[in-house]
């Protein structure tokens, strides 16, 4: 097998390189920004480079055009999203969210009016979802969740409350899983709706993370009224497209990417310091952990390689997004464990500190990297899926 990209698409990559020199703000880098670590000012610069990706095509690269994308295939879309990654520009797990999760679902099972209504808007980096998946109750087992959309002549009438919401305080509408028929057994129960965050009834509670900062949410639905066209699919077909979903959640194609940025910093911060006279390079241990990381890094990306060619011949990525997302998972803790031995006191720094090194970026990793492996379903689903859908093996 030959794993070079053409020479069409390294001109590509050379073309993503030379935009982003010429686009990212330099405000940009001076925020210390990250994992689930977004300010309202970076949220603006990051809102309107996204929508200046979204006037080139770039923002849904893979989507077709009559829905604002550029359609230039999944391995194209693979490149531009390794590209904006290791380059630090201004998209994060919202854009994930909201063009590589939610948008490709709603191409999926939502029909042409919703596509009109929410594709091309995505595509265009006009709105944000959050996700309504997640409650109290309601986590590895998400098929428990308890919201309820009952039916009411032209409406559906929403009451329950979630948790976990990513940027639920700036999104515009919620992608909401809710049960449609408490009567049925559940994964039967469900169904997926499109609702719009400024409706009377919802409200959004902060929850702080472990950075200190207001990424998640709780989200109350009391009384919440929308229109019966705000249903995706089928009624009660809820868990289906749900799991789909979140096979494009798993499938983060740009996890290398960001490993290989953590890396290259760890081992420029080896080159360039030295203790007790002696570069850190120089320790025969650390080199043989950075060697372990780019061994680790490569796996990675063949991974996230392998489903970037299953979309790109019309397949859809299943156990094989799990696998990729568990392997990612625990390589960045892997990588930012590494991270804070290599840099010693240092590594407990945060930002802020004069003594910190560069933006503190390890220290934040390693912080975020917690959840990484819990989010989007945990490590331990993702072996379950891994070994019943990709081995074959009995559920019990």
């Amino acid at each position: 097998m030959d794993f070079k990209f053409t020479a069409e698409e390294e001109a590509f990559r050379q073309e993503v390189k030379d935009w982003l020199k010429a686009n990212i703000p330099p405000r940009w880098f001076e925020l210390t920004t990250g994992y689930w670590q977004e300010t309202d000012e970076s949220w603006k610069i990051a809102r309107a480079f996204q929508k200046k990706l979204g006037v080139k095509g770039w923002l849904a690269p893979a989507y077709p055009r009559e829905y604002g994308g550029a359609d230039l295939g999944h391995i194209k879309r693979l490149i531009l999203a390794e590209e904006l990654t290791y380059h630090n520009a201004p998209v994060g797990v919202e854009t994930e969210i909201t063009v590589n999760w939610v948008g490709m679902a709603l191409q999926h099972f939502g029909n042409e009016q919703q596509k009109k209504d929410y594709v091309s808007r995505v595509a265009k980096g006009d709105i944000v979802f959050c996700l309504g998946y997640s409650e109290p109750n309601a986590g590895s087992d998400l098929a428990s969740l308890q919201t309820r959309a009952t039916e009411k002549g032209d409406e559906y009438i929403i009451n329950g409350q979630k948790i976990w919401c990513s940027y639920a305080h700036y999104a515009d509408y919620c992608w909401l899983a809710a049960v449609t028929d408490p009567d049925v057994p559940k994964h039967r129960n469900m169904s997926m709706f499109v609702v719009d965050m400024k409706t009377p009834g919802i409200t959004v509670r902060p929850l702080i993370n472990i950075l200190g900062c207001h990424s998640f949410n709780e989200v109350f639905f009391d009384d919440v009224r929308i229109p019966k066209e705000n249903l995706v699919g089928e009624k009660n077909n809820g868990w289906f497209q749900l799991a789909v979903a979140l096979d494009f959640e798993r499938s983060g194609v740009q996890t290398a990417a960001g490993n290989q940025l953590l890396l290259d910093f760890l081992v420029g911060y080896a080159k360039s310091t030295k203790r007790n006279g002696r570069f850190l390079s120089e320790d025969p241990a650390l080199r043989n952990e950075l060697a372990e990381m780019a061994i680790e890094i490569e796996v990675a990306r063949m991974l996230c390689y392998r489903i970037a060619w299953i979309y790109k011949t019309g397949g859809h990525s299943n156990y094989e997004s799990s696998m990729a997302m568990l392997f990612g998972s625990e390589l960045l803790r892997r990588m930012t464990d590494v991270g804070m031995r290599v840099l010693g006191k240092y590594g407990q720094l945060m930002n802020g500190s004069k003594w910190a090194i560069g933006q503190a970026e390890i220290a934040r990793s390693y912080l975020a990297s917690l959840s990484i492996g819990v989010g989007g379903g945990t490590n331990e689903i993702q072996k379950n899926i891994i070994a019943m859908r990709g081995l074959g093996l009995p559920r019990k």
